[in-house]
């Protein structure tokens, strides 16, 4: 049979469409098939916050961050702990991505078009010892444009190869097997879904109208994870995290369900690090939902008291934006899968931002004017309407009444007791009386606005909780929220997916979330943050250029 195509790509997200364009620059012809319409195209990075990580860039030495690759290599490596025998190419891997992020990555994104926030944010702190978990430094950085930002180069030059010929989308194909010549994978058969109107992120049908099936020299699989199929979330759900929650809300779309990983592995290829994962501990529903119950996450910064479900203050060093999973793992051990935190509205309106493209307007319009009237204007907008609406926020001017609602909102029965939460604030607000104090989050805060960035717009000036002078007080339901796969495909530095024997697959290819971001497990154990998105765009590179190579 002739082939359709030289690749066809599983997958139109962001690690598809990279793939897709190093192909067409080198004169392929490629098959782009995914089970969404067309309006999603792009996929969940559409609505990413568009955090990339960087070393040493321009953005960080203008705030006098002084970045390196041995310092963000050691980072890596410290916050990944590789310890198993098929962690051989995730560290490769790792080795390479770091010196990519330190390297032609800044110049080679914004070559295609990509610019950058000035301000860097500083994401999963540590707050451990030097070589652990964590960065040392601010890597954060924010694309002018958040997800749409990211994505914008690449549709733009893969619709151009479209219009030459060199590209054909299949929208509303949904693959169930990889086909086989002997060994070598040389296509897909599958199902053609009835087409649907639904806006972009909203779950789509899955009625069937007919069935398909295509054949190319080279199949590459850019499908995503696991993080809306909550089955597979509890059944690889690792025991060091403590039990699976009995109750997740969802930060990505429906359409990441995890299909292709069964898929892939029926056609010989080996997954790795099932039980690794990404999950957020500052998830709140969405008050206006686009997806099944829709999650936003609050990227908070460090000021906030964290209470567990019972009142008692998370240990150090599990402060907000310090250190995610051993956060959850010590919040699923409290036997309750919620937090709390409470603030002031000083915090909040210096310090809380959500998550996610449709979150922050201005970012994602480009908007230099609202940017500035963020910054001078009291609490954003976004979170003003969380406020407001959102079912996890309580405001109220007395911690009486403030507790008594969190009760309420947690069920009605009493877990908080008043005298245990005022304890623990009116202990924090003392330690603010000397310019020294034994507590380690008060000493994290002032250490935090030694940083131009968070002193300019992202941590609070350290203030008493209680003074009603910057009340009222607000309390957050912090719940679980289900986000990234960080186990997946095992491949190697070209992309191409091993076997259980350690040795490629013919004709099969893995990038982004499916390929764990790499290598089936760039991040090893736990993420540095804005390495997501950069995962997908340097696997999918990649496989472009190794895949290009293979059928030429």
């Amino acid at each position: 049979m002739a082939d359709d195509a030289d690749v066809i790509i599983v997958g139109a997200g962001l690690a598809g469409l990279v793939a897709a364009a190093e192909l067409a620059e080198a004169g392929k012809k490629i098959i782009i098939v995914d089970q969404e319409p067309e309006q999603s195209l792009g996929g969940q990075a559409f609505w990413s916050f568009g955090g990339l990580f960087l070393v040493d860039s321009p953005e960080q030495r203008r705030m006098r961050i002084r970045d390196s690759h041995d310092l963000a290599l050691e980072d890596w490596l410290g916050t990944a702990a590789f310890d198993r025998p098929e962690d051989l190419w995730p560290r490769r891997w790792a080795e390479a991505y770091v010196g990519f992020a330190a390297g032609e990555k800044r110049s080679w994104l914004m070559q295609r078009g990509l610019k950058f926030f000035p301000v860097v944010g500083w994401a999963e702190r540590g707050g451990g010892n030097a070589i652990g978990h964590g960065n040392s430094v601010p890597r954060f950085h924010v694309t002018w444009g958040t997800g749409p930002g990211v994505l914008e180069p690449f549709v733009q030059r893969v619709r151009e190869a479209e219009k030459s010929g060199l590209i054909r989308f299949k929208f509303r194909h949904q693959v169930n097997e990889l086909t086989r010549t002997g060994a070598t994978v040389d296509g897909v058969r599958g199902d053609i879904l009835q087409p649907s109107p639904v806006e972009r992120g909203h779950k789509s049908s899955r009625d069937i109208s007919g069935d398909f099936e295509l054949h190319a020299q080279a199949v590459i699989v850019a499908s995503g994870g696991i993080g809306a199929n909550h089955q597979l979330v509890r059944e690889n759900w690792p025991r060091r995290l403590g039990a699976a929650p009995k109750r997740m809300i969802t930060g990505v779309p429906d359409h990441v369900d995890g299909r292709m990983l069964a898929i892939s592995e029926a056609a010989g290829g080996s997954i790795i690090n099932r039980d690794r994962m990404w999950h957020y501990v500052e998830g709140i529903k969405n008050w206006a939902p686009i997806w099944t119950d829709h999650a936003i996450r609050i990227l908070p910064g460090p000021s906030s008291l964290w209470l567990d479900a019972r009142g008692k203050r998370l240990p150090v060093p599990l402060y907000p934006g310090f250190d995610t999973l051993g956060t959850l793992s010590h919040i699923m051990s409290t036997g309750f899968d919620y937090s709390w935190f409470i603030l002031t509205k000083k915090i909040i309106q210096k310090e809380f931002a959500l998550s996610g493209s449709e979150q922050n307007p201005d970012l994602t319009g480009k908007s230099w004017r609202q940017v500035l009237g963020r910054a001078t204007s009291g609490i954003p907008g976004p979170v003003k309407a969380f406020m407001e609406k959102g079912e996890d926020f309580i405001v109220e001017v007395e911690l009486p009444a403030l507790v008594a609602r969190m009760n309420k909102l947690a069920g009605g029965e009493p877990l908080l007791e008043l005298g245990q939460v005022e304890r623990e604030i009116r202990a924090r607000d003392r330690q603010l009386d000397n310019p020294f104090s034994k507590d380690m989050q008060v000493t994290a805060l002032r250490g935090a606005r030694a940083y131009l960035g968070d002193r300019l717009i992202r941590t609070a000036k350290p203030h008493k909780m209680l003074d009603p002078a910057n009340g009222p007080l607000i309390a957050v339901r912090l719940n679980i929220l289900t986000r990234k796969t960080l186990g997946g495909l095992q491949t190697d530095l070209d992309s191409r997916v091993l076997g259980a024997d350690g040795q490629p697959v013919a004709g099969l290819f893995a990038v982004g979330e499916a390929a764990g971001f790499g290598g089936g497990g760039v991040h090893g154990y736990a993420a540095l943050e804005g390495t997501f998105l950069g995962g997908c765009i340097f696997s999918g590179r990649s496989a472009g250029r190794a895949a290009a190579a293979a059928v030429a």
